[in-house]
């Protein structure tokens, strides 16, 4: 049995992945999909979500399990990930990044999407901010174009319902590596994907050292429109 810890991105919560969840429950796995603070159900004050909070909850998931778990991040998800994977690489198998953020050493969210790679980035085109500290708000007419793109249409729907607005420190912090060095990582880059632009998901990849690098045709929520192929490439 492995333990799979799976991340959100933006926007999102843990449900996001009950699809992939309920496939690798069924082969026996054990599996967490947490929300991460501010997130899904999670109700922490927009001053409490941090980078720091956000890679705690993480890290206690993985604390859970008694062996090393593969961790998978979805898009803004892979920001977090990435701080838990320099914090507590021994308490991580595999670390797989689903069409996901994979920055380097003092780099945020924000800072790769103004990369060359990045133009076209359907999430920062459609966002709303207030508030302060800020919170970004998606604009739902467009919420089915960009993330559900491939999606069937009563997935598409239930996901579009469910999102929420999303506090910005997470796009805007800098990971902090320290020269780690990482597990075992992989890439799935999805060639349709409308929310990372795939010249910025293949960029992210190729400078990730020894990463292995799986391709799908599929828009950025392959965890509902190619289930079982995210599940196949979770499992090695």
């Amino acid at each position: 049995m492995t333990h799979f810890v799976l991340v959100h991105g933006a926007f999102h919560g843990g449900w996001c992945w009950s699809e992939v969840a309920a496939g690798l429950t069924q082969k026996g796995h054990a599996v967490v999909a947490p929300d991460l603070p501010g997130s899904g159900d999670d109700h922490t004050p927009v001053e409490g979500v941090t980078l720091e909070s956000a890679v705690d909850r993480i890290i206690e998931a993985l604390k859970a399990s008694d062996e090393p778990s593969v961790l998978a991040a979805h898009s803004m998800g892979g920001i977090v990930t990435t701080q838990v994977a320099a914090q507590v690489p021994e308490l991580i198998s595999r670390l797989v990044y689903v069409t996901a953020f994979r920055p380097v050493d003092g780099e945020s969210l924000l800072d790769l999407t103004h990369l060359p790679e990045g133009a076209g980035d359907g999430v920062q085109a459609n966002i709303s901010v207030a508030g302060d500290p800020p919170v970004a708000t998606f604009n739902l007419e467009k919420a089915n174009e960009i993330f559900g793109n491939g999606v069937p249409a009563h997935l598409a729907q239930q996901a579009v319902a469910k999102l929420t607005p999303q506090p910005l420190s997470l796009f805007a912090t800098p990971v902090s590596l320290g020269g780690a060095v990482l597990p075992p990582t992989e890439y799935v880059i999805c060639s349709e994907d409308r929310a990372i632009p795939p010249a910025l998901q293949e960029l992210m990849a190729a400078r990730t050292p020894s990463a292995r690098i799986h391709r799908l045709k599929a828009g950025h929520s392959p965890f509902y429109s190619h289930p079982q192929e995210t599940i196949d490439i979770l499992l090695g």
